[in-house]
Formats: C-alpha cells, structure tokens, sequence
C-alpha cells in the first residue's frame, strides 16, 4: 500500500538556525533518503519552495480565483513529501518518525487512494 508523508514545518525555523546545524539537517535527511531507497519504500518525494512562492486556485461561479499563498494561514507550512510503499498503517508511521526534522515539525501520513490512469 502506498502513503503520502507530508512534512510540515515553520518555513522561519530554517532562516535561523546556524549553518552546522542546517548541514547536519541536510545529511540527515540525505542518509534518510537513502536508507527508504534502499530498504526499497521510496516511491518518489521532493522538497517544496517557499509558501511565498505559492498560489491557491478555486472556481467559483465559472469564474477563477487566484491568491498568494496557501490557502490557510498556519504556523507551521508544507515543505516536501515522501510517497513510500509499506505493508501498512503501522510501518508507514514508523518510515515517518524516522524523518528528521518529525523532531521540531509534524508528518502527516495518509493512505493514497490509487485510481488508474489514463
């Protein structure tokens, strides 16, 4: 079964911290990478720019709705994901502690619905 880890944190957390520890957070996230590679879970994953960078799309009436940003104000943000393949719930919870930065931000792990595609 496949999950969608989804990492969230402040975006200004990363701004100040010093730079050994940016680094040490870089190598911990590389060798975790590595080790779902691996292990053979990973099924793709990618960090996400800057909410700054963002946009949010509704259709409302026929008519398009473009707005900066996320649609939500919040403290902490979406910053990447990981979509891993475990047996279940419970291992994909596991894969997910195993983040690095699940010590100062929250995972959310959901189950993907696989719909086929064209």
């Amino acid at each position: 079964m496949q999950y969608l880890l989804l990492i969230y944190g402040n975006e200004g957390r990363w701004n100040k911290i010093d730079a050994p520890e940016r680094e040490q957070a870089l190598l911990e996230y590389g060798a975790f990478t590595q080790s779902i590679h691996q292990s053979g879970h990973l099924r793709g994953g990618n960090e996400l720019d800057l909410v700054s960078k963002a946009a949010t799309v509704r259709v409302r009436d026929g008519k398009r709705l473009v707005t900066d940003g996320p649609f939500a104000e919040t403290k902490e943000q979406l910053g990447g994901y990981y979509l891993i393949e475990a047996k279940d719930q419970e291992e994909a919870i596991a894969i997910a502690a195993r983040i690095p930065s699940a010590r100062w931000g929250s995972i959310e792990v959901r189950p993907i619905i696989p719909h086929p595609m064209p």
